[in-house]
C-alpha cells in the first residue's frame, strides 16, 4: 500500500504561483511513476503531469506546458508541481496519483484513470 498526501493548495490571483507537494509513504518502491491530475467544477478529470521514478517527465497536459513543472525528491519520497502564470481555468482540486504499472506511466492519456493510488486532493483557486 502507498499513502499519498497533498499540500500546498490555496487561493492566488491570476499570474501568481503555487507549489504543490505530494508526500508518499508505504511501499513507495513499488511505484513506477507519480503525477498529478485535476478536477474542475463541471469538467472532466484530466491528467496534468507525470514523472517516472527515474526522473523522466513522461507527460504534461498541453494546457500547462511552459507554466507548470513537475519534479521529485526521491530521498523525501515527494513529488512537486510548481505552477506559474496561473490562470482562472487552472482552478480545480488537484490530486496526486501513483502507478505500479510502467506502461501506464508512458501512456498517460490512455491509462491515468488506472493509476492505483491517489490522495485526498488539495484545492487550487485562481481568481481576482
Amino acid at each position: 500500500q502507498v499513502h499519498l498526501v497533498e499540500s500546498g493548495g490555496g487561493s492566488v490571483q491570476p499570474g501568481g504561483s503555487l507549489r504543490l507537494s505530494c508526500a508518499a509513504s508505504g511501499d513507495t518502491a513499488s511505484c513506477d511513476c507519480m503525477g498529478w491530475f485535476r478536477e474542475a467544477p463541471g469538467k472532466e478529470q484530466e491528467p496534468v503531469a507525470v514523472i517516472t521514478n527515474g526522473g523522466l517527465i513522461s507527460y504534461y497536459a498541453d494546457s500547462v506546458k511552459g507554466r507548470f513543472t513537475i519534479s521529485q525528491d526521491i530521498a523525501q519520497n515527494t513529488v512537486y508541481l510548481q505552477m506559474n502564470s496561473l490562470k482562472p481555468e487552472d482552478t480545480a482540486m488537484y490530486y496526486c496519483a501513483a502507478s505500479v504499472q510502467p506502461l501506464f506511466c508512458f501512456k498517460v492519456i490512455d491509462y491515468w484513470r488506472d493509476f492505483r493510488y491517489s490522495g485526498q486532493g488539495t484545492q487550487v483557486t485562481v481568481s481576482s
